[in-house]
């Protein structure tokens, strides 16, 4: 058995990637992160939670941002500017995600954990996806739109996504060979797809050797 551990997670929207990761999380006794990324990056660099938004995966990603001119009480002793590029934001979120996987066994859902994690070998990396279908329905509901709103946000959102991931790792996000497992959510539903991963990662990492 492995004494730490990392899930990682990419997810196309509405495929319930995030809602596995919580309780696979909880399943495994393990820590979970996704947008709490985003408080703790700001936290420990004393930078505004809406730069590191900025350049959030969630949001429509773009390529050619230019630079991003802020100060902070951080910097305003030393200059009156302080410029922090797309690179530099995700070298922030990712020195803080490297430091929470180093504290303990954990599961981070998007913002290029694969990528992030790539040296480290007890890892799992995964990529959710789900019949269009189920995720129209499943995001018409959690944000209440028509169908048609919520597949143009499911579109727009993937397109962010995927410019995040393919601009930053220099991957093709949702490919299979960017991860060790992808896996279907409507195949068998959110809490048996849990089980799937709960099973793989057992055997992936020993946790079986343990229980018994």
């Amino acid at each position: 058995m492995v004494n730490q551990y990392i899930i990682t997670i990419g997810r196309q929207l509405g495929s319930g990637g995030r809602e596995i990761g919580q309780k696979l999380s909880a399943r495994l006794g393990i820590a979970f992160y996704d947008k709490e990324l985003i408080r703790i990056a700001s936290q420990q660099s004393g930078l505004k939670e809406e730069f590191f938004e900025r350049v959030d995966e969630q949001k429509h990603f773009s390529l050619f941002p230019g630079m991003l001119g802020l100060r902070t009480s951080l910097t305003d002793d030393f200059f009156s500017n302080y410029y922090l590029s797309n690179e530099s934001l995700f070298r922030i979120q990712s020195d803080v995600m490297r430091r929470l996987a180093g504290e303990g066994s954990c599961i981070f859902v998007g913002r290029c954990a694969d990528y992030v994690m790539k040296d480290e070998r007890n890892c799992l990396n995964l990529f959710v996806s789900a019949d269009i279908s189920d995720r129209i329905k499943r995001i018409a509901v959690s944000h209440n739109l028509s169908d048609s709103k919520a597949k143009e946000l499911i579109e727009r959102t993937d397109k962010g996504r995927s410019s995040y991931y393919n601009y930053f790792t220099g991957k093709t996000w949702g490919a299979a060979e960017s991860y060790h497992l992808c896996i279907n959510s409507s195949l068998l539903g959110i809490d048996e797809t849990v089980k799937l991963i709960s099973h793989v990662a057992e055997i992936r990492f020993g946790l079986r050797d343990n229980k018994e």
